[in-house]
């Protein structure tokens, strides 16, 4: 189009590309979408779950001044009252085992008013929908929960952290909601209600709504890293895009190698650092 600005270029391509992965479209795809998110949490907490409230992009300030804060791609509530963080994982960076249980306090935290009685904690859960099989187990889920190590009992102090294989392709529920997770077409999607949601924001309504996301994460990256590293950010997201031409079998791995100076080898070595996968290697 001709009044697209050079920037309108590049934030239209990235739509085009982003996969619920991306927690940009994840947090507005089920933000706000009760139904979306009683399904998903259906399918990965194997039960019925009845949701009363549900933000994206949910903003927790720690009380501790210069405390680090964080905020969740998803959060909802259910109607018992238990709060459940939902988190998708691309890059290893930020993967960290210990991230999921600073959330699982954040979380705690919230949900006692004062005078309450510890044992009116409501159960808690954070659910990391991870790019890539997190344990290499080859498992759909991995649960977490404290144990007497003695016992091996459960601790039972209502604490549950979920991680979800996202490269797991079995054909069950959970295998055909990851594969939808893959993808960057609507059309694609095999869940209608997942489909409908991500042709929202990509192709009808909803398309300014991304837009303005992916400006306003630009930005807040610009003024984060600051000018000097203006280019250093230039580069990262032009690798980041390269890569994933290259996992989605759009660019053959010997041509992108040959476009940074490298070997296939260190192509493949830097896509895994950055959470990508030659699609041989998925």
């Amino acid at each position: 189009m001709s009044g697209e600005t050079q920037n309108d270029v590049i934030i239209n391509r990235l739509i085009d590309k982003m996969t619920l992965f991306d927690d940009n479209l994840m947090s507005l795809v089920f933000g706000q979408n009760i139904e979306a998110t009683e399904q998903l949490l259906h399918i990965i907490m194997e039960r019925h779950i009845k949701v009363v409230s549900v933000e994206g992009q949910d903003e927790f300030k720690n009380p501790v001044i210069g405390g680090r804060c964080i905020t969740l791609d998803v959060h909802a509530i259910d109607i018992n009252g238990r709060h459940i963080d939902i988190e998708v994982q691309v890059n290893s960076e930020g993967g960290h085992v210990r991230r999921a249980r600073f959330h699982s306090s954040m979380t705690d935290a919230r949900m006692l008013s004062e005078g309450q009685d510890f044992k009116e904690l409501e159960d808690s859960y954070v659910i990391f929908i991870y790019d890539h099989d997190k344990f290499r187990k080859g498992l759909p889920f991995y649960h977490i929960q404290r144990r007497v190590d003695e016992t091996g009992e459960s601790f039972g102090d209502g604490s549950h952290i979920i991680y979800v294989n996202g490269r797991y392709n079995g054909n069950d529920e959970i295998g055909k909601l990851m594969s939808d997770f893959h993808q960057c077409k609507p059309e694609q999607i095999q869940n209608k209600i997942l489909s409908n949601a991500v042709a929202y924001y990509k192709e009808k309504e909803g398309r300014g709504v991304m837009s303005d996301a992916v400006r306003k994460y630009a930005m807040q990256y610009a003024k984060e890293y600051g000018e000097e590293q203006k280019q250093a950010g230039i580069k990262q997201g032009a690798d980041s895009m390269l890569y994933s031409l290259v996992q989605d079998g759009e660019i053959m791995p010997e041509n992108a190698a040959k476009r940074l100076q490298i070997t296939v080898s260190e192509l493949e070595q830097l896509m895994d650092e950055a959470g990508y996968k030659i699609p041989e290697m998925v």
